[in-house]
């Protein structure tokens, strides 16, 4: 028998129409968003469905649109029993409510909170990020270290072999962009976002997340959720709640979370939500292993 994980992607898998064939199809799927748009006090799901596209890319509606996409697909996938799950960012909270760490309203408003606080830092500590492809991690870490003479910049991801993002103030990615290239990466390559997440840039995020997260309530999850902190398992509530505060300011450890998720028999995945960015990895960092992704109700029907 296959041992099966749940993959929830993150921020920047965000599309206009995501969810709507499932509430078309599903009461429970209109059910479940109708209630997101009450506890959010937004009609989020018109701009899930609708757009603008602008509005859709703007934090705080990605996380809290991402989140609800990919919950109300574990929700629904009820021939596939989960032995483990992983979420990438914004992805864990998706991994831990599938695992009943979270019920589902809370998490609604936390993945909310959660947004608007990343945003926040956004406007009030500007930075940017970049990809780096073709660099080992110890490289790219060295590069880190000498760039941020002139300003903040760490790791982000460490996503798959030779796929690495860095973030930071605008001078120090710039500066860790130029030192990257210069040490033979085969592409270097700013991407548009609104913030510097997964950098010290999000501290004031972080200590708002803390007081959202300290008034959440929280489960032992019903499986292990491998987190982006650690690339281990957690199931205990406080470990939970920890890892997710400490994940706003520390690097998504995502290669690893993968190899561990295998080590320990994980040989079959599936990537719950919008896109196929997940998918990609897993096949670059095992090609051997299953993955394949539930997105769309076409995806779903046959686990109905």
């Amino acid at each position: 028998m296959s041992k099966v994980g749940f993959l929830f992607p993150g921020q920047g898998t965000q599309y206009i129409g995501m969810a709507k064939d499932l509430y078309e199809n599903l009461v429970e799927v209109r059910e479940m968003i109708k209630t997101a748009d009450d506890v959010l006090g937004i009609n989020l799901s018109d701009i899930m469905f609708n757009g603008p596209l602008e509005k859709l890319k703007q934090t705080q509606f990605t996380q809290p649109a991402i989140f609800i996409h990919s919950v109300v697909l574990s929700s629904l996938t009820r021939l596939l029993e989960p032995q483990a799950a992983a979420g990438h960012s914004l992805g864990e909270y998706s991994a831990l409510e599938s695992a009943g760490a979270v019920q589902y309203y809370e998490a609604v408003q936390l993945v909310r909170d959660r947004g608007i606080a990343m945003q926040q830092a956004g406007v009030d500590n500007p930075g940017t990020m970049a990809v780096v492809i073709g660099l080992s991690p110890e490289q790219v870490k060295e590069c880190c270290v000498k760039a941020a003479e002139v300003g903040i910049v760490q790791p982000a991801n460490f996503n798959s072999p030779g796929q690495i993002v860095i973030s930071g103030s605008i001078d120090g990615v710039k500066k860790a962009m130029e030192l990257c290239k210069r040490n033979g990466a085969r592409l270097v390559k700013e991407l548009f976002v609104s913030g510097a997440f997964h950098s010290h840039l999000m501290k004031s995020a972080k200590d708002k997340l803390k007081t959202v997260l300290d008034k959440t309530n929280f489960y032992d999850a019903r499986f292990p959720v491998y987190t982006n902190v650690s690339a281990k398992p957690v199931t205990k509530k406080k470990d939970i709640k920890e890892m997710l505060y400490q994940q706003v300011t520390s690097p998504v450890r995502w290669e690893e979370t993968i190899n561990n998720m295998i080590a320990d028999g994980i040989d079959e995945f599936y990537e719950i939500g919008p896109g196929k960015v997940l998918q990609g990895l897993v096949k670059r960092i095992n090609p051997d292993i299953k993955c394949q992704g539930i997105d769309k109700y076409s995806d779903l029907e046959q686990y109905l």
